[in-house]
């Protein structure tokens, strides 16, 4: 069974081809808009990754929340998946 360390978070990336533009990466993992903010982190005292997009690309947002290379994915995921660690 796979375990998750926030509640509205993955054990994958969420890969998108995202356009040029500003976001808000949740870091938190409360976000109901995963992989961005919705604002739901007032209280864990945790914050939003901004970051800005000059050209459309795919990219691999992290789903877990603890990606050492945040907001990207760096596979840190697999740790939590069964037999991972």
């Amino acid at each position: 069974m796979a375990r998750k360390k926030f509640s509205q978070a993955q054990n994958a990336p969420f890969v998108m081809t995202m356009k040029p533009g500003r976001y808000a990466w949740c870091s938190c993992g409360e976000s109901r808009k995963q992989p961005f903010c919705d604002g739901n982190h007032e209280e864990t005292g945790m914050f939003p990754v901004v970051v800005h997009i000059d050209h459309e690309q795919e990219v691999r947002w992290c789903g877990c929340k603890s990606s050492e290379s945040a907001p990207w994915c760096d596979n840190t995921h697999l740790k939590f998946l069964e037999g991972g660690e």
